[in-house]
């Protein structure tokens, strides 16, 4: 069974950078579409970044040119930078994967394996 670990998280002032992990375990990451969703107390999930099996990246609006998502060699870890962070940032990430070939769901509900969540807080 697929598992994703989420690591990296932790506190940052406002405009500070932080780099989040998601391990796999007993899969190739090569043929998913692997997505970060997130998530603040009150507000609805979101989703912030995904990159698809060919290695196409799509960003949510508000964090264009600030976080890059990113797969490492191997096919095993998949990355988020972010940086330049504000507090609107701050919530619990989590890391999702959907089987499937050039091509990323847009929805949360699509993502048949989750991990846990890491959580992120910017600090004004």
């Amino acid at each position: 069974e697929m598992q994703l670990v989420e690591s990296g998280g932790g506190w940052v002032e406002v405009g500070g950078s932080l780099r989040l992990s998601c391990s796999a375990s007993r899969v190739n990451l090569r043929y998913y579409c692997i997505a970060w969703f997130r998530q603040a107390p009150g507000k609805e999930r979101e989703g912030v970044a995904n990159i698809d099996s060919g290695g196409v990246t799509t960003y949510t609006d508000s964090v264009k040119g600030r976080f890059s998502i990113a797969k490492d060699s191997a096919k095993t870890t998949l990355y988020l930078q972010m940086n330049n962070l504000k507090p609107e940032d701050s919530g619990m990430y989590y890391c999702v994967a959907a089987y499937g070939a050039n091509y990323c769901p847009p929805y949360w509900a699509d993502f048949g394996v989750r991990g846990q969540g890491t959580q992120v807080t910017v600090s004004s």
